[in-house]
């Protein structure tokens, strides 16, 4: 949507960069199984993005550590090496689930930065670094012996950490405006916008290319900055409230409301009721239904009438199956994750801080459980194991509509994720 990332600039030289990751994307399945935790969406970019511009132009293009089984599928994705030995004097290994909007500069060499347990920067000399290899970087246990002696330095004031998809969510509203403020206050229109289309707070909404507005549609950027990508249709009387993201090549149903604390990833289809939710890409949510304080991972396809709860009767807080452990959230506002390629029936209803898996289809009369592990196949007849290879040709079809196909490693993942998911999920 916002074109090349534009970067803060750091005063002194860089070392080299490593972005790692850690235990920690095990608490933000099912949305890590098919990506890294760096890829996670916030505001108008990823957190990769995020990253990047707060190490500053200085400091070069960065390496990527991550779980072994997720290399060849990251080096696609990322566009650079995985994984890879570091030989350098010094390295700055930063945790891929770190959130900061200040400028991350390195301590002294040997020092590590953390979040409560949790190290986020860690300056590395060359010993150290050929020591702080991917699986050690994944291993509490051996990261903390390794790091006993070093010396502590500050995180940035603001940095935060990452630790589970509601945190995301939570943020969205802040990051969309931070996005927007980085692109120089972006508005204007380089689509069409129909005559008989509201506008409200002009100077807070862009419209990309060939994106085409349709009449009746009221786009209300007063509460925040509404931002639009190209080749986007906005069907007639859409409502579109900011903050929000619409990103490119995504589709607005008739009479839909795209409420505010809403990011949309490429090639979407919405309708009904957005709110306050995260859309990782080529997920479909076309018809009627409610979607709130909600986390979408990509070829993700509700029927009609699909509805999440994100607040409970009693208002009290709300409680999250994460990997066979109930998580207190301490929130009000909890509302539905999903992994990739997962599906449900049509009128099909989740109720707060449910999470659904990789690969599911979930088509009941009733509420779903709250945790639906991944390759699950649920019907009011029972549940039922979704058989990979079905599961895998599903999703070659749906990825052809939108002229898209598994890559080999893509496809070997899928096959892999079966047994990688029942080792965790299961617990």
């Amino acid at each position: 949507l916002f074109g090349p990332i534009d970067r803060v600039m750091v005063t002194q030289n860089m070392p080299q960069i490593v972005i790692f990751e850690d235990a920690g994307y095990r608490d933000l399945l099912p949305l890590t199984w098919w990506r890294t935790a760096r890829e996670l969406r916030l505001g108008a970019r990823t957190l990769i993005d995020h990253l990047r511009t707060a190490l500053g132009s200085d400091a070069g293009d960065p390496m990527f550590y991550c779980r072994p089984d997720l290399a060849d599928v990251a080096a696609e994705r990322l566009g650079g090496p995985v994984n890879q030995p570091v030989d350098a004097e010094s390295v700055l290994f930063v945790n891929a689930r770190l959130l900061t909007a200040e400028s991350v500069t390195p301590g002294p060499i040997g020092s590590v930065s953390r979040i409560g347990d949790t190290p986020v920067i860690i300056h590395a000399d060359r010993s150290l670094g050929a020591k702080l290899l991917p699986q050690t970087l994944l291993d509490p246990e051996a990261l903390a012996g390794l790091l006993a002696n070093s010396p502590t330095s500050s995180p940035p004031e603001s940095a935060k950490l990452i630790s589970y998809p509601w945190d995301l969510i939570n943020a969205n509203d802040e990051w969309i405006e931070r996005d927007w403020q980085r692109q120089g206050k972006l508005y204007g229109v380089d689509g069409h916008v129909y005559r008989g289309v509201h506008i409200l707070n002009a100077s807070a909404v862009f419209i990309g290319k060939n994106s085409v507005i349709k009449p009746g549609v009221v786009i209300d950027a007063e509460a925040g900055p509404v931002l639009i990508g190209q080749d986007v249709k906005v069907f007639p009387n859409a409502v579109i409230t900011g903050p929000c993201v619409i990103g490119d090549r995504c589709e607005i149903s008739e009479n839909a409301c795209i409420a505010e604390g809403t990011t949309l990833g490429p090639r979407c289809k919405m309708g009904g009721e957005v709110s306050h939710s995260i859309v990782h890409g080529f997920s479909n949510k076309v018809h009627y239904g409610y979607l709130g304080k909600a986390y979408l991972g990509e070829w993700v396809n509700f029927g009609a009438g699909t509805t999440n709860s994100d607040l409970k009767n009693t208002y009290g807080t709300i409680r999250v199956p994460v990997n066979g452990v109930d998580v207190d959230t301490g929130k009000i506002f909890i509302g539905l994750t999903v992994g990739d390629f997962s599906k449900s029936g049509i009128g099909q209803m989740f109720s707060t801080g449910s999470i659904v898996g990789f690969g599911c289809n979930v088509a009941t009369r009733r509420f779903a459980p709250r945790f639906v592990p991944s390759f699950t196949w649920l019907t009011d007849q029972g549940q039922a194991a979704y058989d990979v290879d079905r599961c895998i040709e599903v999703a070659g079809r749906a990825m052809s509509r939108r002229q898209r196909e598994l890559t080999p490693a893509e496809e070997q993942r899928f096959c892999q994720l079966r047994a990688l998911s029942d080792q965790i999920e299961q617990k």
